[in-house]
Protein backbone atom coordinates (compact mmCIF):
# COMPACT_ATOMS: atom_id res chain seq x y z
CA UNK A 1 0.00 0.00 0.00
CA UNK A 2 1.91 3.16 -1.32
CA UNK A 3 -0.55 5.91 -1.19
CA UNK A 4 -3.11 8.23 0.52
CA UNK A 5 -6.31 6.81 -1.50
CA UNK A 6 -5.37 3.29 -0.34
CA UNK A 7 -5.13 3.82 3.36
CA UNK A 8 -7.90 5.38 3.16
CA UNK A 9 -10.29 2.83 1.38
CA UNK A 10 -8.57 0.33 3.77
CA UNK A 11 -9.49 2.32 6.58
CA UNK A 12 -13.36 2.97 5.07
CA UNK A 13 -13.72 -1.06 5.31
CA UNK A 14 -12.64 -1.10 9.10
CA UNK A 15 -15.38 -1.52 11.51
CA UNK A 16 -16.54 1.43 14.36
CA UNK A 17 -13.80 1.09 17.12
CA UNK A 18 -15.38 3.73 19.62
CA UNK A 19 -19.59 3.34 19.48
CA UNK A 20 -20.40 4.61 15.81
CA UNK A 21 -16.80 6.22 15.08
CA UNK A 22 -14.08 4.76 13.58
CA UNK A 23 -10.92 6.42 15.52
CA UNK A 24 -7.42 6.30 13.65
CA UNK A 25 -4.52 7.89 15.74
CA UNK A 26 -1.68 9.23 13.93
CA UNK A 27 1.19 8.85 16.60
CA UNK A 28 4.82 9.62 16.03
CA UNK A 29 8.10 11.47 17.45
CA UNK A 30 7.31 15.49 17.72
CA UNK A 31 8.23 16.78 14.63
CA UNK A 32 7.92 13.65 12.50
CA UNK A 33 4.88 14.68 9.91
CA UNK A 34 1.89 13.70 11.66
CA UNK A 35 0.11 16.70 11.58
CA UNK A 36 0.62 17.38 8.14
CA UNK A 37 -0.23 13.60 7.08
CA UNK A 38 -3.51 13.80 9.45
CA UNK A 39 -4.81 16.15 7.45
CA UNK A 40 -4.22 14.82 3.91
CA UNK A 41 -5.95 11.15 5.34
CA UNK A 42 -8.88 13.31 6.44
CA UNK A 43 -8.56 14.68 3.50
CA UNK A 44 -9.03 11.42 1.44
CA UNK A 45 -11.45 10.03 4.10
CA UNK A 46 -14.28 12.68 3.16
CA UNK A 47 -12.88 15.96 5.54
CA UNK A 48 -12.72 13.87 8.84
CA UNK A 49 -12.55 15.88 11.89
CA UNK A 50 -8.80 15.71 13.36
CA UNK A 51 -8.06 16.24 17.12
CA UNK A 52 -4.77 17.14 17.67
CA UNK A 53 -3.14 16.41 20.90
CA UNK A 54 -1.17 19.95 21.17
CA UNK A 55 -4.70 20.75 21.92
CA UNK A 56 -5.50 18.18 24.69
CA UNK A 57 -1.49 18.14 26.65
CA UNK A 58 -1.25 21.00 28.72
CA UNK A 59 2.79 22.22 30.33
CA UNK A 60 1.60 20.50 33.15
CA UNK A 61 0.36 17.65 31.52
CA UNK A 62 2.42 17.00 28.85
CA UNK A 63 1.57 13.28 28.85
CA UNK A 64 -0.96 13.29 31.83
CA UNK A 65 -3.77 13.95 30.10
CA UNK A 66 -5.45 10.53 29.63
CA UNK A 67 -8.09 10.35 32.31
CA UNK A 68 -9.31 13.91 30.91
CA UNK A 69 -8.99 12.39 27.53
CA UNK A 70 -11.67 9.43 28.16
CA UNK A 71 -13.72 11.50 29.90
CA UNK A 72 -14.42 14.48 27.58
CA UNK A 73 -14.01 12.49 24.16
CA UNK A 74 -13.54 8.63 24.40
CA UNK A 75 -16.94 8.10 26.89
CA UNK A 76 -19.37 10.55 24.45
CA UNK A 77 -17.72 9.08 21.14
CA UNK A 78 -18.33 5.74 22.10
CA UNK A 79 -21.48 6.60 22.97
CA UNK A 80 -22.89 8.31 19.98
CA UNK A 81 -22.85 11.71 21.45
CA UNK A 82 -21.10 14.45 20.82
CA UNK A 83 -17.39 15.27 22.40
CA UNK A 84 -16.53 18.58 24.15
CA UNK A 85 -13.07 19.45 24.94
CA UNK A 86 -11.48 22.34 25.90
CA UNK A 87 -8.43 23.44 23.70
CA UNK A 88 -5.45 24.57 26.05
CA UNK A 89 -3.50 27.84 24.63
CA UNK A 90 0.23 27.34 25.37
CA UNK A 91 0.94 30.97 25.46
CA UNK A 92 -1.71 32.37 27.57
CA UNK A 93 -1.23 28.61 29.28
CA UNK A 94 -4.74 28.20 29.72
CA UNK A 95 -7.69 26.28 28.48
CA UNK A 96 -10.03 28.23 25.98
CA UNK A 97 -13.79 27.92 25.02
CA UNK A 98 -15.09 24.42 24.41
CA UNK A 99 -15.33 22.62 21.18
CA UNK A 100 -17.79 20.05 19.72
CA UNK A 101 -16.25 16.81 18.59
CA UNK A 102 -19.40 15.25 16.50
CA UNK A 103 -19.11 11.52 16.16
CA UNK A 104 -18.52 11.49 12.38
CA UNK A 105 -18.17 7.78 11.02
CA UNK A 106 -13.93 8.66 10.98
CA UNK A 107 -12.18 11.01 14.11
CA UNK A 108 -8.29 11.29 13.67
CA UNK A 109 -6.30 11.89 16.34
CA UNK A 110 -2.97 12.94 15.91
CA UNK A 111 -0.28 13.77 18.07
CA UNK A 112 2.46 12.22 20.09
CA UNK A 113 1.44 9.75 22.54
CA UNK A 114 -1.66 9.29 19.68
CA UNK A 115 -1.26 5.19 20.37
CA UNK A 116 -0.68 5.13 23.65
CA UNK A 117 -2.15 1.70 25.83
CA UNK A 118 -5.01 3.85 27.01
CA UNK A 119 -6.03 4.70 23.97
CA UNK A 120 -5.74 1.41 21.81
CA UNK A 121 -8.68 -0.27 22.72
CA UNK A 122 -10.76 2.17 21.27
CA UNK A 123 -8.67 2.79 17.75
CA UNK A 124 -9.53 1.49 14.54
CA UNK A 125 -5.81 2.04 13.45
CA UNK A 126 -2.86 3.30 14.59
CA UNK A 127 -0.50 4.56 12.36
CA UNK A 128 3.33 5.53 13.10
CA UNK A 129 4.81 8.36 11.03
CA UNK A 130 8.40 5.95 10.94
CA UNK A 131 11.19 9.17 11.32
CA UNK A 132 13.73 8.56 13.98
CA UNK A 133 13.57 10.43 17.17
CA UNK A 134 16.60 12.73 16.18
CA UNK A 135 15.88 13.48 13.12
CA UNK A 136 12.29 14.15 14.18
CA UNK A 137 13.37 16.66 16.81
CA UNK A 138 15.37 18.70 14.66
CA UNK A 139 13.27 19.39 12.21
CA UNK A 140 10.71 20.58 14.99
CA UNK A 141 13.39 22.52 16.66
CA UNK A 142 14.09 24.50 13.05
CA UNK A 143 10.56 24.72 12.60
CA UNK A 144 9.62 26.70 15.58
CA UNK A 145 13.01 28.47 16.38
CA UNK A 146 15.61 28.72 18.86
CA UNK A 147 13.39 30.95 20.63
CA UNK A 148 11.52 27.47 22.16
CA UNK A 149 14.82 25.65 22.57
CA UNK A 150 14.31 25.14 26.51
CA UNK A 151 11.01 23.83 25.73
CA UNK A 152 12.25 21.22 23.28
CA UNK A 153 14.98 20.14 25.75
CA UNK A 154 12.34 19.55 28.38
CA UNK A 155 9.79 18.22 25.72
CA UNK A 156 12.26 15.52 24.22
CA UNK A 157 13.01 14.27 27.92
CA UNK A 158 9.32 13.62 28.54
CA UNK A 159 8.71 12.16 25.25
CA UNK A 160 11.54 9.85 25.42
CA UNK A 161 10.60 9.00 29.37
CA UNK A 162 7.10 8.66 28.25
CA UNK A 163 7.92 5.99 24.60
CA UNK A 164 10.00 4.10 26.92
CA UNK A 165 6.93 3.36 29.56
CA UNK A 166 4.40 3.39 26.73
CA UNK A 167 5.74 2.39 23.12
CA UNK A 168 3.39 3.14 20.90
CA UNK A 169 5.30 1.86 17.30
CA UNK A 170 5.43 -1.73 18.29
CA UNK A 171 1.77 -1.47 18.42
CA UNK A 172 0.92 0.13 14.93
CA UNK A 173 -0.59 -1.22 11.92
CA UNK A 174 0.98 0.81 9.18
CA UNK A 175 4.48 2.47 9.04
CA UNK A 176 4.31 6.08 7.20
CA UNK A 177 7.51 7.20 5.50
CA UNK A 178 7.72 10.15 3.81
CA UNK A 179 9.00 9.75 0.02
CA UNK A 180 9.94 12.23 -2.70
CA UNK A 181 5.89 11.97 -4.19
CA UNK A 182 4.27 11.59 -1.11
CA UNK A 183 3.82 8.88 1.49
CA UNK A 184 4.31 5.20 1.78
CA UNK A 185 2.07 3.74 4.00
CA UNK A 186 3.35 -0.14 5.26
CA UNK A 187 0.83 -2.35 6.91
CA UNK A 188 2.50 -4.19 9.33
CA UNK A 189 0.76 -7.55 10.85
CA UNK A 190 -2.79 -8.03 10.41
CA UNK A 191 -4.57 -4.93 11.64
CA UNK A 192 -7.61 -2.89 9.73
CA UNK A 193 -4.88 -1.37 6.98
CA UNK A 194 -3.38 -4.96 6.59
CA UNK A 195 -6.78 -6.56 5.96
CA UNK A 196 -6.93 -5.11 2.71
CA UNK A 197 -3.94 -7.01 1.45
CA UNK A 198 -5.48 -10.03 2.55
CA UNK A 199 -3.79 -10.66 5.61
CA UNK A 200 -6.96 -11.70 8.16
CA UNK A 201 -8.43 -8.74 10.69
CA UNK A 202 -8.40 -9.67 14.67
CA UNK A 203 -11.82 -9.86 15.64
CA UNK A 204 -13.26 -5.72 17.14
CA UNK A 205 -16.07 -5.41 19.60
CA UNK A 206 -17.69 -3.15 17.95
CA UNK A 207 -20.22 -2.65 20.16
CA UNK A 208 -17.97 -1.78 22.91
CA UNK A 209 -18.49 1.72 24.74
CA UNK A 210 -16.36 3.30 27.79
CA UNK A 211 -17.86 3.14 31.43
CA UNK A 212 -18.57 5.67 33.17
CA UNK A 213 -16.17 8.48 33.70
CA UNK A 214 -17.28 8.34 37.76
CA UNK A 215 -16.22 4.31 37.49
CA UNK A 216 -12.52 5.44 37.31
Amino acid sequence: MSDLRSAAAALAAAPPSCGPVRLVAVDGHAGSGKTTFAGLLAAELGGAPVLHLDDIATHEELFGWLPRFVRQVIVPLSRGGEARYAPYDWVARRFGAPRVLAPAPFVLVEGVGAGRAGLRPWLAALLWMDRAADASWRRGRHRDGPGLGDFWDGWTRAESDHFAADPSRPFADALVREVPDGYEVSPVGGGALGSAGGAPEESRDTTRTAPSPHSR
